[in-house]
């Protein structure tokens, strides 16, 4: 395998606050690989560090053979990297249908009858609402919606930050569903940040560990789950988190 994406040494501040200390990660081409952590470890800055806001002050970032580091973000969005970021930020005002259209907007026109074909049978509940505002969603309707809006970018390596934050258990084994389904049937390459590390190991090929802006521990999601610090500090004492 083959790291389409490359972190090293990667220091990010806000201010004179240093949030990300040195942090070392890949991601091969392929994998869906997680980030796991306490609220406030570092994981959000990590995934927005990489998509350049803000801005790596020391180390490197490279994504498909290219240094990343210091473009801007609208240059790296053209590059097939696609985010969902925490908190969804869907175009509330904006119909389903217009938000998937901008979704599209870094690719053109050419297959998006065929990529919003492929985007409302992944989340049916979308197909049943296009023509309904986002910001009427419900919670988990606007995650669906974040996550296909970044699919239509047709992104060979897709951001998700914190897809089940706040869903009810049910919406966030389908959300997790769909992710698998995407990397098994398409191979789409995911890098996941989430704070429910149960679901998140159990769909990751690997996992990384932070804490305090450092990684602390890598492994298979497997490998992770059987480890009893991180049962003990992430799965309160073994169950689903």
């Amino acid at each position: 395998m083959s790291a389409l994406l490359s972190v090293r040494g990667v220091h990010t501040f806000y201010g004179r606050v240093e949030a990300l200390k040195g942090v070392d990660l890949d991601v091969n081409a392929g994998e869906i690989v997680t980030l796991i952590g306490a609220n406030g470890a570092g994981k959000s800055t990590l995934m927005m560090t990489i998509c350049g806001n803000p801005r790596a002050r020391q180390g490197s970032i490279v994504f498909d053979g290219r240094d990343i580091t210091h473009l801007p973000t609208h240059e790296i969005a053209r590059l097939k990297l696609a985010q969902s970021p925490e908190g969804r930020r869907i175009f509330s005002r904006m119909t389903v249908l217009e938000n998937l259209q901008m979704g599209a907007t870094v690719v053109g026109d050419g297959n998006f009858g065929q990529d919003l074909e492929r985007v409302l049978t992944l989340f049916p509940r979308l197909k049943q609402r296009t023509g309904q505002r986002g910001g009427t969603l419900s919670g988990g309707e606007q995650q669906m919606l974040a996550i296909a809006r970044a699919l239509m970018a047709r992104p060979h390596l897709l951001l998700l930050d914190e897809p089940s934050l706040g869903l009810a258990p049910i919406i966030v084994r389908q959300i997790f569903e769909a992710i698998r389904a995407l990397n098994a049937e398409s191979g789409l390459t995911v890098f996941l940040v989430e704070q429910n590390a149960y679901h998140a190991l159990k769909l990751a090929h690997r996992g990384y560990v932070m804490v305090n802006g450092r990684i602390t521990l890598t492994g298979t999601g497997r490998e992770l789950l059987e480890k009893p610090e991180i049962r003990q500090a992430y799965l309160e004492g073994g169950r689903e988190a």
